[in-house]
């Protein structure tokens, strides 16, 4: 879409994405944020969850972005955010839309991890904010969303590489972006395999440029 801003462009792959016909099967989708490495600790309790979702409140991006959805007519609660005990190893939190972000206590135990999935989950809601029509049942609505989060949040950061045994400096935070993302995507019962991969691809220029509503990533 030649002459958009790269938040008018990733908006409009996204809206144009959802052409397309299909039956509708009601099953909730959610986007998550994956950890990639086990917890030997066994993870935190609700009671020091709840404590560590409510410090991570204070956080300046978590503030920042909480700000901008009330700003974009989207205001999102502290009573939308829940301490949850989740099933799934290697999952850190997932936003569901109309529901709200979950924070899988079993799986954290730092407060540097309760900040990263807040910022994660917050970049997917402003999303399903910001894009009127978004569909996660569609493959690069998710994709789209997966690479702003993890570009976003932070999660790609060359220390929390290291620490999750990824040792290459030069060119980590693309190959990072997309291998999370990859992961999430093809979480997605729609999106698995092949479809998951090839979303990936066809937003990725547009998608990771779009930092919005940063000026730049942080």
């Amino acid at each position: 879409m030649a002459g958009g801003t790269a938040e008018e462009e990733s908006a409009a792959a996204t809206a144009s994405a959802s052409a397309g016909g299909g039956c509708e099967v009601p099953i909730r989708l959610d986007a998550s944020t994956v950890t990639e490495k086990e917890n030997p600790n066994g993870g935190m309790n609700q009671k020091e969850c709840m404590e560590r979702i409510a410090k991570g409140l204070k956080h300046p991006t978590v503030k920042f972005l909480r700000e901008h959805m009330e700003k974009a007519g989207c205001p999102f609660w502290v009573k939308l955010i829940l301490a949850a005990d989740c099933k799934t190893q290697g999952v850190a939190g997932r936003y569901t839309s109309r529901h709200g972000i979950s924070v899988c206590c079993n799986n954290l135990t730092y407060q540097d991890e309760v900040n990263q999935v807040l910022i994660h989950e917050l970049v997917h809601a402003y999303d399903d904010c910001r894009v009127k029509n978004m569909d996660w049942k569609n493959c690069a609505h998710h994709a789209c969303s997966e690479i702003r989060a993890n570009h976003l949040s932070g999660d790609c950061h060359y220390k929390r590489e290291l620490l999750r045994g990824f040792m290459k400096i030069r060119g980590h935070e693309q190959d990072c972006v997309k291998r999370r993302a990859l992961k999430s995507v093809e979480n997605n019962p729609y999106c698995s395999g092949a479809a998951a991969k090839d979303a990936i691809e066809s937003v990725w220029d547009i998608c990771y440029d779009d930092t919005y509503p940063f000026d730049r990533a942080p």
